[in-house]
């Protein structure tokens, strides 16, 4: 379906009033990229009526972890997470990524506009799903798969309004699919085109409602990691918990018992996690399952790795300090490797004969998969929660179990303050290149003292100006430009 101005709505609208045309098919993409579907009669997902249409539905949610529009999930979830943060610098030659990397965004930075687009885009299928799978009456789709399916769409939709909220802050929630246009309904579905945002609590409580009716209703396993189980929705529900403030620490344990009650483990070998020989692994709970270049294979290990060009994304001086200073040889051999770059490219911040790469996505034939949780953060979670009520010895238990994998002596810390940094550092050298640092940073708000530390190769500070209002991006400016009833965020 093409693009076409969102204004045009209103005066096609219009048109229709005064023609007296009520079944006049519209053909736009209305705003957070709500869709109107079957050719402009009911929605767009009209055509669910039988299990295998479903099926194939519930299909196109996931489809986004891994079509076209996985970017997201291939390229721009990890310099959100780690170029933001003091894990990497932005690499390659692209301006947005810059103005990512030093906060100094726009609303009109182009990989804020696409990565709003790509997690509507997703939540729009999940949202024909929700509407329509109820009302299929085929004997084919049983109940109790009505139900999973029903119960996936919801985790896929909460799971991409927790990116949005934490990205933008306050968002527009689209529950629902959006309706022909007629002269009758024009004022009912007007809101519904231009949507206003809602607070970031009401993101919450919808995430909180979408996950609860999820874990009810999936599987506690499934044919392999990339499908939407029991563990994984705890986990997110893990995740939420310790983000949403006020935090309850309890239930962040609580969701966290949950998950480790379902059997995962890890592995004894920390590389085995990322050598692309131990996918769907005892560890992992939920990653993304990709096969090879025809199958939409996953595309981001030529963003990180080789040296044909610059790549996005490159590991910082304080990262791999970091891990020279903790002597983490096991972990660092596993997620940053090096290469001799001279003549290829320059670099103001990093050594051009022993230039850093992300090594964690490793294969060049685009079928490695990409892990979105593993035990060992929600176990990391458990011992942060843990050290907040006050139980000190037992955190400092779970973060002993994760570093005896690494051959990392028990830290033996007994204050809660500083064990709440031990734990921060081990989730950095633990999970660095997983889509937690930035984010870890900011619900601790440890961000603007964190990243207003950072310094150089050289020890040298490179003063980052990060503000509290920069811990949000901009609304994009092209959903401003065609939705008033959208506000831009502080300081933008």
């Amino acid at each position: 379906m093409k693009k076409t101005n969102r204004l045009f709505l209103i005066s096609a609208a219009l048109a229709t009033l005064t023609l007296g045309a009520c079944n006049k098919d519209l053909n736009l993409t209305p705003p957070s990229n709500t869709t109107v579907g079957n050719g402009g009669q009911g929605t767009a997902g009209s055509y669910i009526k039988d299990a295998t249409t479903a099926e194939a539905a519930l299909t196109s949610c996931y489809s986004y972890f891994r079509s076209g529009s996985s970017e997201y999930y291939v390229l721009d979830y990890f310099n959100i997470s780690e170029a933001q943060s003091d894990n990497a610098y932005a690499g390659a030659d692209n301006a947005a990524g810059f103005e990512i990397d030093e906060f100094r965004l726009l609303s009109t930075n182009s990989w804020a506009g696409r990565d709003w687009g790509y997690l509507y885009n997703q939540i729009t299928a999940c949202n024909s799903v929700i509407a329509n799978v109820p009302n299929v009456t085929d004997p084919a789709l049983s109940a109790n798969r009505k139900a999973q399916i029903l119960g996936e769409a919801k985790f896929i939709r909460a799971r991409a309004y927790f990116d949005l909220v934490r990205i933008f802050g306050d968002v527009p929630l689209v529950l629902t699919e959006l309706p022909t246009i007629t002269s009758d309904n024009l004022n009912e579905v007007y809101p519904l085109l231009y949507p206003a945002r809602k607070s970031a609590d009401s993101i919450y409580a919808q995430i909180d409602e979408d996950l609860k009716a999820a874990v009810e209703a999936v599987p506690a396993t499934a044919v392999n990691k990339g499908y939407v189980t029991k563990g994984a929705v705890y986990t997110l529900l893990a995740k939420v918990a310790a983000t949403h403030k006020p935090v309850n620490w309890q239930q962040v344990e609580n969701y966290a018992n949950q998950v480790m009650a379902l059997g995962y483990s890890l592995l004894p070998v920390y590389d085995h996690l990322w050598d692309g020989a131990h996918e769907n692994s005892a560890e992992s709970i939920f990653e993304l399952n990709f096969d090879s270049w025809d199958t939409g294979g996953n595309w981001g290990t030529s963003m990180f790795l080789g040296t044909d060009w610059k790549k996005f994304c490159n590991p910082s001086n304080d990262l791999v300090r970091a891990y020279q200073l903790e002597k983490d040889t096991v972990r660092f051999k596993s997620t940053i490797t090096f290469a001799n770059v001279n003549g290829k490219w320059g670099d103001a911040r990093l050594p051009l004969d022993s230039f850093p790469f992300f090594y964690k996505l490793r294969k060049t034939d685009a079928s490695q998969n990409i892990i979105m949780y593993r035990l060992a953060d929600v176990l990391l979670l458990k011992a942060e929660a843990l050290n907040e009520q006050g139980n000190v010895a037992a955190a400092n238990t779970i973060v002993t179990q994760i570093r005896e994998r690494v051959n990392l002596k028990d830290l033996k810390i007994t204050d809660q303050a500083a064990m709440r940094l031990a734990i921060e550092k081990e989730r950095r050298l633990e999970l660095a290149f997983e889509g937690n640092r930035w984010q870890d940073l900011v619900r601790t708000d440890r961000a603007i003292p964190v990243m207003q530390a950072v310094t150089d190769g050289k020890g040298v500070n490179l003063g980052y100006h990060l503000t509290e209002a920069r811990l949000l991006w901009p609304i994009p400016q092209s959903e401003m430009d065609q939705n008033a009833n959208l506000v831009q965020n502080t300081g933008y």
